[in-house]
This record gives structure tokens, C-alpha cells and sequence, in this order.
């Protein structure tokens, strides 16, 4: 089968890598010159476990081909896979325009034959049936039909999730449509899920809102075990025994970020806002997760020994090199205005951070240099290379043994018999 993919971030390049490992022809469509080229010689932009491999694998293979042009690219797909941003707007909307720029430069390139036109980006209800107007208003003469696939993956293990999906959820209103979406996806696992086009693209908004909400949910139980001297840990691990609740995702830290949960919580609201729902259990969601941060700011305020901090991790969660809504860039920026000074490191994302932060903070080039001299470390993304730390070496570095530890990853036991002062989420400090 041929297909395009028009957008080459996380969830674009990995589709198309992983359609393509399947023998598929995989176009896909950029917009940057520099980044195009960038792809072509087998360098994937972003950082994501595997995904290089697979994709220098398949350019070599002639499977995977990079453009800026639509022509002939959408002419010779029997599916056109939509995967282009779609960050929120002041008011929390998701900003479409990236889609439905796409869908009129797509629109003028269908052919006469039969194509499978579907948004993977996460998009609110009635999107693709714009997406539809859009196309047959610019070539009335077009064989298509729209379909929703929303993709569920992970960054960090995106490769993984999409080889090993859950579920592939695949809404239209068209057989022919579902049909070959079913064919494409035949090579994966995952219960197949087939509706129609408003629940396939609710099922996405609905996935995210249940993931933010879980770890708000516990990181406002957190806030009630560090008033009370309760263990969070010990609180949400037996909760999480409840077959009917389990534990994963519901992690207190410094709450969530990332291109996908703090976005599609802000746009179903907005959604919900549109539709005269009340929607004060999300803005609930997104508050608690505001107050994660703020908490833990309070918290480095209060108890840090001097001014001059060690930050490690700044990526928005491990094995990823985005920063985007990173609660890292909120914990800095109000560091920051009160004097503090930070000298970060992460293994993948400081390039990205630099961006934001210029020279305003100093950068190190190994977890240990971050560290020399440093009145106190903040732990803010749960590295594995920050769970294997010599810690005894930290200790000697630091001009103060104070560690805030703002995902949890020490045993409060291990630090008190190192000699540290430890603060963590949701449980008593080490002082």
C-alpha cells in the first residue's frame, strides 16, 4: 500500500517508520527545507528510543521518502494520514489551522481515485467532518472519504506503543474507508474499536483528560498526606491494588506536561465550554496540576540552605527530549524571579531548554558537574540515570546534602542513612 504522512513530529515520524518497517511506500510531506534534508540523510529531528534505527533502516530500504511537495505524493496514497499540531490558543482551543491549511493543499492534489483522508492529530469533535467541506469545496471532482484514527501513543516510547497499541480506533462513516484503515493496520495487536466519526475523535480527548486526571488525583492526595505526615506512596500503593483503579499513571510529582495532556484537558473544556457543559471537574484537573508545581517551588523556597541550585531533568518525563509545558520551565521561571541560581542537565533535552532559557542559567554537561558546589539538587524528571546515581558522590559535591526530589524516584530510608535533608512529594521530609 502507498500512504502519506503530512507532518514528520513524534506522532508523524514514527507512523510513517513504523508503516513503512511493514513494507509499505510511505510519503511523507514537511513544510522546512532544512528539516526535510535532515530527514532524508537519516537524522530524526527528535529524540525518541528506536526510532532512528528504524528510520535510517527503511530510507535504505527505498520505502520512506521526505518532500516538501503534495504532487505526486497525495495522488499515489490510498491513505493520507493528517499529523500536524494543533497547540491551544489564550482561551484553551485547539488552534486548527495547521489542519485545515493542510487539508486545502491536500484537497488540490487528490485524484480521481478512491483516498482515505484521516486526522491522526487529536483534533475536537466535527474536525474532520471541516476537514471534508474543505476538500470538496477546493476540488468538487475528489474520490475521498474522512476517517478519525487518533493515535495513542507515548513520548519516550512511542515506537514501542505503536507497534504494541491497545486498541486501534478507526471512526467514519464510510465501510470503504474502515476497510482499508483495517487492511493498513492489519500487522498490529490491539482490539479494533470501529464508530463513528464524533466518538473516534472524543475517545482521544477523553484518553488524555482520564490520564491528567489521575495524576492530579494524586497529587492532591499528596497534598493531604504532607498536612497529615501520611506516606503517599504507601497511600496510592494500596489504593492501586484495586483491580477496579489500578496504580499506573496515578504518580504524584510536579505534575504533568508534554505536548498532549495539558492541551487536550485546556481544549475539552473549551469544548465543553462551547456546549454549555459545566466543566468544573476538568478545570479542577488542571488546577491541582498547577498547584503540583507551585508546591514544590514553595517547598525549594522554604527549605533550600542557599541560592545556588542543581536541577536535574528538564524534559517534560524520561526518554524524550521535549520540553514543551515541562513543569521544569514554570519551577525555573519562578526560581528565577526570587534569586535563586540553577545550573541544569539532562541527558537529551538541554538544547531544547536553551532555547527558552538562554544564558539566564548555566548548563552542565554530566549529572555529577551540575552538581559541584551547589547549596541543593532538585530532581524534576525521572531519569533512570537519577535512580542509578552514586549518591554518595552527589553528597560530597553538594556544599549542603539537600535533595528535593520532585518524582519520588529515592527511598526516604536510604537517603536518612546517606545523611541527606530529603524533600519529596507527598511525604515526611528527612531532616
Amino acid at each position: 500500500m502507498t500512504i502519506t504522512v503530512i507532518g514528520h513530529g513524534y506522532v508523524g515520524l514514527v507512523t510513517a517508520c513504523v508503516f513503512a518497517d511493514f513494507g509499505n511506500k510511505v510519503w511523507v510531506i514537511g513544510r522546512t527545507p532544512e528539516k526535510i534534508e535532515r530527514l532524508k540523510k537519516g537524522d530524526p529531528i527528535i529524540y525518541e528510543p528506536g526510532l532512528k534505527e528504524l528510520l535510517v533502516k527503511n530510507l535504505k530500504a527505498g520505502r520512506l521518502h521526505f518532500t516538501l511537495e503534495y504532487n505526486p505524493a497525495i495522488k499515489e496514497s490510498q491513505i493520507v494520514f493528517i499529523t500536524v499540531g494543533t497547540p491551544p490558543k489564550d482561551n484553551g482551543e485547539a488552534d486548527l489551522s495547521s489542519v485545515f491549511e493542510v487539508a486545502e493543499k491536500m484537497g488540490r492534489n487528490l485524484g480521481e481515485h478512491f483516498t482515505v483522508v484521516s486526522c491522526k492529530s487529536t483534533v475536537p469533535v466535527g474536525t474532520n467532518k471541516k476537514v471534508e467541506e474543505i476538500i470538496k469545496k477546493v476540488n468538487p471532482k475528489a474520490s475521498f472519504d474522512v476517517a478519525s484514527c487518533p493515535e495513542f501513543l507515548r513520548e519516550g516510547t512511542a515506537v514501542y506503543d505503536t507497534l504494541n497499541p491497545d486498541r486501534i480506533v478507526i471512526g467514519s462513516e464510510s465501510q470503504r474507508a474502515i476497510d482499508l484503515l483495517l487492511e493498513l493496520h492489519k500487522p498490529l495487536p490491539g482490539e479494533r474499536v470501529i464508530t463513528d466519526l464524533a466518538s473516534s475523535e472524543l475517545i482521544k480527548y477523553t484518553s488524555n483528560a482520564m490520564l491528567a486526571t489521575k495524576i492530579s488525583f494524586a497529587n492532591l492526595i499528596s497534598f493531604y498526606c504532607e498536612k497529615t505526615g501520611a506516606d503517599v506512596e504507601k497511600v496510592l500503593d494500596a489504593v492501586g491494588l484495586d483491580k477496579r483503579i489500578g496504580r499506573v499513571f496515578m504518580n504524584p510529582g510536579v505534575g504533568y506536561g508534554g505536548s498532549c495532556l495539558p492541551k487536550d484537558v485546556k481544549a475539552l473544556k473549551a469544548t465543553g465550554d462551547s456546549l454549555g457543559i459545566d466543566t468544573l471537574f476538568l478545570q479542577a484537573v488542571d488546577r491541582v496540576n498547577q498547584q503540583a508545581k507551585d508546591n514544590f517551588v514553595e517547598k525549594v523556597k522554604a527549605h533550600a540552605p542557599g541560592k545556588n541550585l542543581a536541577l536535574w531533568g528538564v524534559a517534560f518525563k524520561p526518554n524524550t527530549d521535549d520540553v514543551r509545558e515541562a513543569p521544569s520551565i514554570y519551577i525555573v521561571k519562578k526560581l528565577l524571579e526570587v534569586g535563586f541560581k540553577i545550573t541544569a542537565y539532562d541527558p537529551e533535552a538541554l538544547e531544547n531548554f536553551k532555547t527558552i532559557f538562554g544564558e539566564k542559567i548555566a548548563y552542565a554537561n554530566d549529572p555529577y558537574e551540575a552538581t559541584k558546589g551547589k547549596d541543593a539538587l532538585l530532581v524534576v524528571t525521572e531519569w533512570n540515570e537519577f535512580r542509578q546515581a552514586d549518591l554518595l558522590k552527589v553528597k560530597e559535591f553538594l556544599s549542603s546534602p539537600y535533595v528535593f526530589d520532585g518524582r519520588n524516584i529515592y527511598d526516604p530510608e536510604n537517603m536518612k542513612k546517606l545523611g541527606f535533608k530529603y524533600f519529596s512529594v507527598g511525604r515526611r521530609p528527612v531532616l
